[in-house]
C-alpha cells in the first residue's frame, strides 16, 4: 500500500508556492492557481513559443516569396517564349529556392534551360548566415540568381571561342565561378556602355561578335541595368572537366546570367531576353580571321594535352594508393597469421626476416 501511496504521491502537482513580490489578482482552486501576472510562470515557455512561431512564419514567408517571384518572372516572359519554342513547359520547383523551365524546338537552338536559384527565404539560419557574411566579407553579395542557358545546335556557331560581355560589378567573382571564363582577358570596349566589360579570347573575336548584332544599344536600356550580370557565349564548360572532351561530348552555349528582379517589375527583363533569339541567330554570321582561328584550335589543343596530362598523373597517384593499400592488407594479414602461431615458430620466422634483411643490406653494398 505504501507502494501506491507513494506513486500517487509522484505523479500528483506540487503545491502552488505564491511568489512574495507578487501582490496581483489571484485565483485559487484546489493545488491550482492562476495569476494576473501569469506570464512569471510561463516566461521561458512563452519565449520559446514566440520564436517557433516566428520560424514558422519566416519559413511560410521565404517559401510564397521565392515562389511567386519565379512564378511571376516566367508569366511574364511567356509571351516570349511560347513562339520561340514549340516544346515549351511550366516550371518546375525543386525546393523551396530552385525552380527550373525547360523548352526545345526552335531553330539554331537545341534547348533552353532556365535556371532560378533564389535566396533560402525558407531558411532564417541560411538567410541570417548570408546577411551576416555581408558584413564581413565586402566581396560577398548573395543574390537571386537567374540563369537562362542557351545550348546551340553545332552549326549555329562555325568556330570554338569563350566570349562574354560582364557588369563590373562581377568581376571579382565571375572567374571563380566559370572556369570557361578564366581562358579570357578582361579589357574595356568604347563600343559598350562603361558600366560593362569585355571578356575575350582576342580581340578579333569582339570584333567579330559586335559587328554581327548591334549589342551595345540593348546594353543602354535603363531598365536591365540593376539586373544584368553577364551574357557568355562558350564552347567550354563551365567545370574544369577530368579528361579531355570527346568530340560528341563538346557543347556551345549563349549564357545569360540576371540578378531575378522582384515581383513588380517581372517584365523589366522581356526586352532583353526575346533580343537573345536574333542574338543567337546572328552569330552564324561571326567572321574570324585565319590567324585568329589558327591561334583559338592551337589554344584548345594545348589545353587538352595539359588536362590529358593531369588525368594520367592522377591515375598513376590512384594505382600507386590501391598497390600500397594493397601492399598494407597484406602485411596486416601476415602479421595477424604470425600472432597466431606459437612462440617457437614466430620466433624461427622473425630470425628467417633478420636473414633475408641482412642479405638485401649486402646486397646493395656490392652493387
Amino acid at each position: 500500500m505504501s507502494g501506491l501511496t507513494k506513486l500517487l504521491a509522484s505523479l500528483t502537482p506540487p503545491p502552488f508556492v505564491n511568489p512574495e513580490e507578487y501582490d496581483g489578482l489571484e485565483f485559487r482552486w484546489k493545488c491550482a492557481s492562476v495569476l494576473n501576472g501569469i506570464y512569471i510562470v510561463f516566461e521561458r515557455e512563452a519565449y520559446l513559443l514566440c520564436a517557433f512561431l516566428g520560424y514558422i512564419f519566416f519559413f511560410l514567408w521565404g517559401r510564397w516569396t521565392n515562389k511567386r517571384k519565379a512564378r511571376t518572372w516566367l508569366d511574364a516572359h511567356v509571351s516570349v517564349l511560347e513562339p520561340q519554342f514549340s516544346k515549351p513547359k511550366r516550371w518546375t520547383q525543386d525546393g523551396y529556392s530552385d525552380f527550373f523551365n525547360f523548352s526545345t524546338g526552335r531553330r539554331n537552338i537545341a534547348s533552353l534551360h532556365t535556371i532560378f536559384t533564389l535566396r533560402p527565404r525558407h531558411d532564417f539560419f541560411q538567410w541570417a548566415f548570408q546577411t551576416g557574411r555581408t558584413f564581413v566579407d565586402l566581396q560577398y553579395r548573395p543574390v537571386d540568381d537567374l540563369q537562362l542557358d542557351f545550348k546551340l545546335f553545332p552549326e549555329t556557331l562555325a568556330h570554338d571561342f569563350v566570349w562574354a560581355v560582364v557588369s563590373k560589378d562581377e568581376l571579382l567573382s565571375v572567374k571563380n565561378d566559370r572556369w570557361d571564363l578564366t581562358w579570357t582577358k578582361t579589357t574595356e570596349n568604347t563600343a559598350i556602355p562603361s558600366k560593362f566589360s569585355v571578356m575575350s579570347e582576342f580581340a578579333d573575336v569582339t570584333d567579330g561578335v559586335l559587328k554581327a548584332f548591334p549589342l551595345a544599344k540593348l546594353l543602354e536600356d535603363p531598365k536591365i541595368a540593376p539586373y544584368f550580370r553577364s551574357l557568355s557565349i562558350t564552347d567550354q564548360p563551365r567545370e574544369r572537366p577530368l579528361k579531355p572532351l570527346l568530340p560528341n561530348e563538346r557543347e556551345k552555349h549563349v549564357i545569360l546570367t540576371l540578378s531575378a528582379p522582384p515581383s513588380s517589375h517581372a517584365s523589366d527583363t522581356a526586352e532583353l531576353v526575346a533580343a537573345m533569339f536574333p542574338f543567337i541567330d546572328s552569330l552564324s554570321k561571326v567572321a574570324l580571321r585565319p590567324e585568329t582561328k589558327i591561334k583559338l584550335k592551337k589554344v584548345r589543343e594545348e589545353n587538352d594535352k595539359d588536362i590529358k596530362k593531369e588525368a594520367e598523373r592522377d591515375k598513376k597517384e590512384e594505382e600507386a594508393e590501391a598497390l600500397e593499400a594493397k601492399k598494407a592488407a597484406k602485411r596486416r594479414a601476415e602479421e595477424e597469421r604470425i600472432a597466431k602461431l606459437s612462440a617457437a615458430d614466430q620466433k624461427k620466422i622473425l630470425e628467417r626476416e633478420r636473414k633475408r634483411s641482412i642479405r638485401k643490406s649486402q646486397n646493395k653494398v656490392a652493387k
